[in-house]
């Protein structure tokens, strides 16, 4: 497994609310998490950051021997503490009222992705044929688009294309979508916050994607393009390449 994790405060904002981490060796498997915080006084980036450590400790128990519910059970029970979390820190100080994060996790095997997701930062699989969202926003243009109310390109630009209808820490509970996918040597998976999928289309994160064998590269000209679009938002992009010759010389399974 290759994985890089890139962000910027783009050319709009003056902290950076966005937060990721990534942790190629977790007993067998790989983990991968993308937040983007909202809330004033700084408040954003520290939900954000709650929820990755949070979430990142309460998924060092999860090992690729377990069965996929297992796994499944486990990833939602982290999310949903790290949930708990952030509403009690914000519910007991004034200036941190209402703050939360949108949340995609990965868990990678060499066969399978399990993600859990709340928000609208996204997943999406890539190979050289095409391009797959993995994960729905919780967001009301989203809804708006699927009644019908909106197309999916008034939706770009719509003036409440930010307001999201699901968050964690904002309510004491908070319910998870999970989804599973199987994927193969020379996919890619890239989690992003709506600073990189709100600004570029997905023929444009494809493109680039596809074209470009290092990661490293790919993820810079990911954010620069973002930037070139306006960087109106903090942007972040985590990729992660299934790789083989990796995953079998380290005997993963």
């Amino acid at each position: 497994m290759l994985m890089v994790s890139q962000t910027d405060i783009g050319r709009v904002r003056l902290v950076n609310e966005d937060r990721a981490v990534v942790q190629q060796e977790l007993n067998g498997l790989s983990l991968a998490i993308v937040a983007d915080g909202m809330g004033g006084h700084q408040a954003g980036d520290i939900a954000s950051q709650m929820a990755i450590e949070r979430i990142q400790a309460g998924l060092q128990v999860v090992r690729s021997e377990m069965s996929i519910e297992e796994r499944k059970r486990r990833l939602i029970q982290a999310i949903e503490a790290a949930n708990e979390t952030i509403f009690e820190f914000a519910t007991q100080r004034e200036n941190y009222h209402g703050m939360g994060t949108t949340v995609v996790v990965v868990l990678a095997s060499q066969e399978l992705l399990l993600i859990g997701h709340i928000g609208d930062s996204r997943a999406y699989k890539i190979n050289s044929e095409s391009i797959l969202q993995l994960t729905e926003d919780h967001s009301l243009v989203n809804e708006l688009v699927k009644t019908g109310q909106i197309t999916a390109e008034e939706a770009s630009e719509h003036p409440r294309r930010n307001v999201l209808l699901r968050a964690l820490g904002t309510e004491p509970g908070v319910e998870v979508d999970i989804y599973e996918y199987t994927w193969k040597p020379g996919d890619v998976v890239l989690l992003c916050t709506d600073g990189l999928s709100g600004l570029i289309d997905v023929d444009m994160i494809w493109n680039h994607v596809k074209k470009e064998a290092n990661l490293e590269l790919a993820a810079q000209q990911l954010i620069q393009s973002a930037l070139d679009a306006g960087g109106d938002d903090n942007v972040t992009v985590i990729l992660l390449k299934h790789s083989q010759d990796i995953d079998t010389a380290e005997g993963k399974g």
